[in-house]
């Protein structure tokens, strides 16, 4: 008796969990609760623009908004480097990952835009 329950559960659980991934994989959801997730997620959704200087630099390394929009999906913020508390626009050091761990972006997030101030290459 006891088997079949489990056999019932283990069944149940399977097909709930093969529904819920493809339910959430349709949404395209993401889930972003640490802080550098928060801070990238809200650095995306606002309109990016770039600086002079970022333009130059981008320009001078090969660097294409792709590689700057992968460094925004997956990069590391770094929260002693930048100052995030600063008013009225908050200032993030934000490290590639990977093969773009050698670029990183100096950004200021306002209310309703993104500025790449700097691209810094090592």
């Amino acid at each position: 008796m006891l088997i079949k329950r489990i056999t019932y559960y283990l069944i149940g659980l399977t097909i709930g969990s093969i529904g819920v991934y493809f339910f959430w994989q349709k949404k395209q959801a993401t889930f972003d609760y640490g802080p550098d997730a928060r801070t990238l997620k809200s650095i995306r959704i606002k309109e990016r623009l770039f600086s002079d200087e970022a333009k130059r630099t981008m320009t001078k390394f090969d660097i294409d908004t792709l590689k700057i929009s992968n460094i925004l999906y997956n990069g590391d913020v770094d929260f002693s480097k930048g100052n995030p508390r600063k008013k009225p626009c908050a200032e993030y050091f934000i490290t590639g990952n990977d093969s773009l761990k050698n670029i990183s972006l100096w950004v200021k997030r306002c209310d309703s835009t993104s500025t790449i101030e700097k691209v810094i290459v090592n």
